[in-house]
């Protein structure tokens, strides 16, 4: 098993402390978020890890492999996904975002989930985190609803809390057999591609009848995508959850 971070872009909603380092070096509890991820990877038995890279690049080094997206300031995360193409097709491989922060307990349970679909892992108890992230957490959440185990809707905005039944984490896991289906349909058309993130793209695959599984699975763990996120993680690493 194999893990390849998606760390290209700057994370703009961070302001002013990403203006001289990419989102992922940003700082947490003393230490970049990029090296809570790879200490959570090695922690589910993962050391061949690969960073994409892209803002700042040069100071993405360290005992990892890396790849780039060169276009990482006008294309979206789906791009970054594709510059680790050989690394998704050669062996299963955990995908991580570079603003989040998890346990290894949260990468073993992907690991150790057994199918040869796409598989994402998922919050069931999601709610509790986002009222801590913003005043109505209706604001930034996303439909998501899966049934018996397999994806059904993900990704849409304005909805209603029954039509969120979990919250995408932003870790996944590939097979070759299911790279090979995501790469199918990104490379009919480039420019297409280069806007999607991926929660768009799990849609994408969902509506052209891919099977997308997932994985709940119910713990600690945060997004950093603004200062205000950076406050309830350093709170969260307070309590000692983390």
């Amino acid at each position: 098993m194999k893990a390849i971070i998606l760390a290209a872009g700057r994370g703009s909603r961070l302001l002013s402390l990403t203006d001289d380092r990419p989102k992922c070096l940003v700082e947490l509890g003393g230490k970049p978020l990029l090296h809570w991820q790879i200490e959570a990877l090695k922690g589910a038995g993962i050391d061949d890890i690969l960073v994409v890279r892209g803002y700042c690049k040069e100071q993405l080094v360290g005992n990892f492999e890396t790849a780039e997206n060169l276009r990482w300031n006008e294309t979206n995360m789906v791009t970054s996904l594709m510059a680790a193409r050989e690394w998704l097709q050669t062996e299963p491989c955990i995908v991580s975002y570079s603003d989040i922060i998890y346990p290894s307990d949260a990468v073993k349970t992907l690991v150790e989930f057994e199918s040869e679909r796409l598989s994402i892992l998922y919050d069931p108890n999601w709610l509790s985190l986002w009222k801590k992230r913003f005043s109505d957490p209706l604001s930034d959440a996303e439909s998501f609803v899966a049934h018996d185990g397999v994806l059904t809707d993900i990704g849409r905005t304005n909805v209603k809390l029954s039509e969120i039944k979990g919250q995408y984490m932003g870790l996944l896991k590939f097979t070759p057999d299911a790279s090979s289906s995501v790469f199918d349909l990104l490379d009919k058309d480039q420019k297409f591609s280069d806007t999607l993130d991926m929660t768009t793209l799990l849609r994408l695959l969902i509506e052209k009848g891919k099977i997308v599984m997932a994985v709940p699975w119910q713990g600690t763990w945060c997004e950093v995508d603004s200062q205000e996120d950076l406050k309830v993680a350093e709170a969260l690493f307070r309590e000692e959850d983390l």
